[in-house]
């Protein structure tokens, strides 16, 4: 628990000198390095503190951490969340504090709406941040589509970094209707983003009216059972590269599955879109330490050439 309370304290002092931070993860105990933690993360959405179980925590535990934060936060700024993802539903209860009506990720100058003690997955992935900043620096001036957006964080980069044009697809209408927001929300040019609800799969000729495109960001889920599995769905995805982007550019593939290896997606596209090279995998962040990195979030950038 002590290193618990170290980045506590470090996230205490912060709060005491910035009047505005960025969102981050401050404890990430699922990547198994700190022994004896593995059941637990800590991120912090101002003034959110959100702490998530992945497993039944030892007796006393939230107590004991509870007890050790309340000299470390002023009550009447932060908000202590606990989301137990080990249970049905994924329940929330808050443990101190008064969750706003409107909670928010920051990242610099840009907010993304979240949906805190409502659904499983708070709505912005904080580990995604490589892919973020890559997609900020090679965003301007490009045709972009973005596959699987879900809420639409990595468009919100893309516009506010000067794309061209955000073509946002999920199967989704209400996580898309959530990402316009998020483009509002930023105050960003809404000519310059897309919404598309259908089901990428099933699609492809309504997709490809939306282009040609020169930067292609693939974001499936790892596993939704009717809709999109990994293992056999993502080579559908990159054999449809050529045709999406006839002259060529950048793919951002992202797989979020521990069980599947980075060879596995390399070997997708060399089977798939053998004319799609790789170039290099996005170093993890380091807020997210993990014993094994193939386990972590994979971040492929792959160049199509014609």
């Amino acid at each position: 628990m002590s290193v618990i309370f170290d980045r506590l304290e470090l996230l205490a002092e912060k709060i005491r000198t910035y009047e505005i931070i960025d969102s981050y993860r401050v404890f990430h105990g699922r990547g198994q390095v700190f022994p004896g933690l593995e059941f637990v993360t800590i991120d912090f959405f101002q003034p959110v503190i959100l702490i998530t179980l992945f497993s039944e925590p030892p007796q006393d535990w939230v107590a004991d951490l509870l007890v050790g934060s309340r000299v470390l936060f002023d009550e009447k700024k932060t908000v202590f969340l606990l989301q137990r993802r080990y249970m049905a539903g994924a329940p929330s209860e808050v443990l101190w504090g008064t969750l706003p009506e409107h909670c928010a990720a920051r990242r610099g100058n840009l907010e993304f709406s979240l949906h805190l003690a409502q659904q499983q997955n708070s709505g912005f992935f904080l580990d995604m941040e490589p892919g973020r900043a890559w997609i900020e620096r090679n965003a301007p001036g490009k045709r972009i589509l973005n596959l699987f957006a879900y809420t639409c964080a990595f468009s919100v980069v893309a516009v506010a970094a000067k794309a061209e044009l955000v073509a946002n697809v999920d199967m989704s209408s209400a996580a898309l209707n959530l990402g316009r927001s998020n483009h509002q929300r930023n105050g960003l040019d809404k000519t310059r983003s897309e919404y598309l609800a259908e089901n990428i799969l099933k699609s492809w000729g309504r997709i490809k009216k939306r282009g040609p495109f020169d930067l292609v960001i693939i974001d499936p889920p790892s596993y939704q059972k009717g809709s999109f599995i990994a293992e056999k769905d993502y080579a559908k995805v990159i054999r449809r590269l050529p045709e999406l982007m006839p002259g060529g550019g950048l793919v951002l593939a992202c797989l979020n599955a521990p069980e599947l290896s980075e060879g596995f997606l390399m070997h997708v596209f060399e089977e798939s879109c053998p004319a799609a090279k790789f170039v290099e995998r996005l170093k993890p962040h380091s807020d997210f330490p993990d014993v094994d990195p193939e386990q972590q979030l994979k971040l492929l950038v792959y160049r199509l050439d014609t």
